[in-house]
């Protein structure tokens, strides 16, 4: 039986990866057109792969509560996809980690050059926000904003610089997570909630399963860049010790960090549970985030 839901949420989610992949391609500018080598760029970097879970996120919370136009959900989630590339982008540039490798090609900055990777980071935030602004809700373009400043992923992209060499404390750590990596996810499920109509109780249940997912996929991510297949992320592995990063296993050890990621999992299957919906892919997403190897 467990096998059996395992499969159905693959199943799901590869459809709805099948889903986002042909509307991203469809929402890129052409290469064909000017500036041919930024626009080339940028569905280099966009179309070279991934989980699309971000997007995958608002299409299921979307869906879950109640709402029907494609016209209003479709480029809104597109647009959490195209926030998160520009920030990979930017993310692997020299002056911040300095990778090489992402999702098992080369970084945009190895491929063309670093000003060409700063600029289609900078297209991408551009074309994210036209996109959510199609939705016509002036909330959600609002959610993603924040989600991505300086009290969202941008302030912890900065706390996470500054926490380098240092010794650092599990809440410093949490507080990092929530920020650079929690604050989009959690805004994915409630951009979907808020388009559909949820109301006030449905929409702070999913922003806690949000919250709760978003810092366990962080902590999984520390764990897989330790003892995770080079071949399987598209990346080398041991980037964060490289780099002095400040990660939860680095602070708390290997096994409180499975411990924690396996309980934030558990908790955000709990609160999908309480929705009373006939197919629960909250759940399977969940278990896909803490089950994921790459």
């Amino acid at each position: 039986m467990e096998r059996s839901v395992v499969l159905t949420g693959q199943h799901y989610l590869a459809e709805k990866r099948a889903v986002v992949d042909r509307l991203l391609d469809e929402y890129l500018p052409s290469e064909k057109s000017y500036p041919n080598i930024l626009h080339e760029a940028i569905r280099y970097s966009v179309l070279a792969g991934g989980k699309r879970i971000r997007p995958i996120l608002a299409l299921t919370a979307y869906e879950v509560f109640g709402g029907e136009n494609d016209d209003i959900i479709n480029p809104a989630a597109c647009s959490l996809e195209l926030v998160h590339t520009y920030s990979l982008i930017h993310d692997d540039l020299p002056c911040m980690d300095d990778d090489d490798l992402r999702r098992g090609i080369p970084t945009l900055h190895k491929k063309y050059n670093e000003a060409v990777a700063v600029l289609a980071g900078d297209a991408l935030h551009d074309l994210a926000f036209e996109l959510i602004a199609r939705s016509g809700s002036a909330e959600v373009v609002s959610e993603l904003a924040q989600a991505i400043g300086t009290f969202g992923m941008l302030g912890g992209q900065m706390a996470d610089i500054e926490a380098e060499g240092k010794e650092n404390s599990i809440e410093q750590i949490e507080f990092i997570h929530k920020r650079k990596t929690g604050a989009l996810i959690r805004a994915c499920v409630r951009i979907g909630a808020i388009l559909a109509g949820a109301d006030k109780p449905t929409l702070n249940s999913i922003s806690l399963y949000g919250e709760k997912i978003g810092l366990a996929f962080q902590i999984i991510d520390d764990i897989l860049d330790i003892e995770g297949d080079e071949k399987k992320l598209g990346k080398i592995v041991g980037s964060d010790c490289k780099n002095d990063k400040a990660t939860y296993p680095g602070t708390a050890g290997l096994e409180q960090a499975r411990q924690v990621g396996n309980q934030l999992i558990d908790e955000a299957i709990e609160i999908a549970e309480q929705f009373n919906i006939k197919k629960n892919h909250f759940v399977d997403i969940a278990r896909f985030i803490g089950q994921r190897d790459s």
